[in-house]
């Protein structure tokens, strides 16, 4: 029996300046689940990635989800969570379908908005919420922090709803969500609170991050559930697998294209790590809205954060430096950290011999959705579209003709006005998101403001 995984933080080589000291420690998948980010505010990484065999990933196919979930997840955390505990926990996660819809030919989108919140961000929330219900001290609370650009939050509120011992809180940037997004977070309630941020997704993100760093804060027993948490990005290979499972005609040496969109990268780091575990991925497709620092670093070399994010169609993705972006540098041998600072930059050629970026413009987005319907009777949503349309920008350049597959990431009922100006259809309400509009709950309204958000949490949260 090998032994359980480690993990260290992207920091751990890195000259942080003004006083910073390297991480250079390992911890525990259930320490690092539990810290949410290392100490010197690098991400954490496994030090080891299991590889699963031709034959066991062949053997998925025709099977539940809940098989590839088993698979992948029992692999990372063997030794770490008991066997049984781990699978009554995968059952009750994956309680909902995975379609797979072809558009044309060897063409499909992977539907990931069929869950409780209609988001592919349910895929990772309610296993890592299963994950910290099993795995937390038992005479703690826990302060679950959440940065969200529309659908994490939600996902994450949803799943950690009612949870014994776990408060959640949930900044999503005032402006730039859509309606029934914000309806979502603001409703939740239980132990979830929605808060409000004048400002960016960046501003957010910078403030959760600035809290988990501050030591005065340190009582609090802060976590993390978004991507920065390798609790929230484990999950999120599980589906890869699923897909090509179902998908592969027994070919030998078969290989997939998966088309990503991206904004803060942890759903595409899901299928770099596939990758890496051994499925066949010939080709990472990571498109991104008109936030384009990740394309743009490809091409020439030179990486800069865009500041402040640019607001477009894919919310989601409005996303300036992604976080896991640190991850990314790592696997390819870099480093860079969260403020967007390049400390070892990572084999580019090496990265673009794997992963093909593109930035897709509000304009394609909206030809792209218009399009697809009208041809093939598919209905995308803004993100889905930015993924589809990275796709085909990966085939014409290519050439490439064999088996591929685009991420549909949210439910196009989340985007109603939308869909009605581009088709002239109100698309159908998924049952979890019926009766949202009847539901009530008001968020904290806050500036972009690091001192009074400490201010907040020190005043409103649970310290034990």
């Amino acid at each position: 029996m090998s032994m359980p995984i480690r993990y260290y933080s992207t920091n751990r080589d890195t000259d942080l300046g003004g006083g910073g000291k390297a991480f250079r420690e390992t911890v525990s998948f259930r320490e690092a689940l539990l810290m949410g980010q290392a100490p010197d505010e690098g991400l954490f990484m496994p030090e080891r990635i299991p590889i699963l065999s031709p034959a066991a990933i062949a053997a998925l196919k025709g099977r539940p989800y809940v098989e590839a979930a088993w698979l992948v997840l029992s692999g990372f955390l063997a030794g770490e969570v008991d066997p049984d505990s781990l699978r009554r926990a995968v059952e009750d996660a994956y309680n909902f379908a995975v379609p797979l819809e072809r558009v044309a030919g060897t063409r499909f989108v992977l539907r990931l908005d069929q869950g409780p919140t209609a988001s592919f961000k349910d895929f990772a929330a309610r296993m890592m919420a299963r994950l910290m219900g099993l795995l937390r001290p038992a005479d703690k609370c826990l302060n679950v922090l959440v940065a969200t650009s529309g659908d994490t939050g939600s996902a994450v509120g949803e799943a950690f709803k009612g949870v014994p011992g776990i408060e959640v809180t949930i900044l999503y940037p005032r402006d730039e969500v859509s309606a029934r997004q914000r309806k979502q977070l603001d409703t939740i309630g239980q132990n979830v609170q929605a808060v409000s941020i004048a400002g960016k997704f960046d501003d957010c993100q910078n403030m959760v991050k600035q809290a988990f760093a501050d030591p005065s804060l340190a009582e609090l027993n802060l976590t993390s559930a978004n991507s920065i948490n390798f609790g929230r990005i484990l999950p999120q290979t599980i589906y890869y697998f699923h897909a090509y499972a179902q998908l592969a005609r027994g070919e030998a040496g078969e290989e997939i294209v998966f088309s990503v969109p991206s904004g803060n990268f942890g759903n595409a780091l899901g299928c770099e790590y596939a990758r890496r575990m051994g499925l066949p991925v010939r080709m990472l497709v990571m498109p991104t809205n008109e936030n384009d620092e990740f394309p743009r670093f490809l091409a020439t070399g030179s990486y800069e954060k865009v500041s402040p994010s640019r607001a477009c169609l894919s919310n989601a993705m409005n996303v300036g430096h992604p976080s896991n972006l640190a991850r990314f540098f790592d696997l390819y041998g870099g480093t860079v950290d969260r403020n967007g600072s390049v400390h070892r930059y990572p084999d580019r050629e090496e990265m673009r011999r794997r992963i093909h970026s593109v930035s897709i413009t509000d304009e394609e987005t909206k030809r792209t959705i218009k399009r697809i319907y009208e041809t093939h009777g598919v209905l995308l949503e803004p993100h889905g579209a930015v993924g589809w349309r990275g796709l085909e920008d990966y085939l014409e350049k290519s050439g490439y003709g064999g088996l591929c597959v685009s991420l549909e990431t949210a439910h196009p009922a989340k985007f109603p006005a939308e869909i009605r100006e581009l088709l002239g259809i109100d698309p159908e309400l998924p049952p979890s998101m019926q009766g949202l509009d009847a539901r009530t709950g008001e968020p904290v309204l806050l500036p972009a403001d690091n001192d009074v958000f400490r201010t907040y949490l020190w005043e409103r949260l649970k310290r034990s």
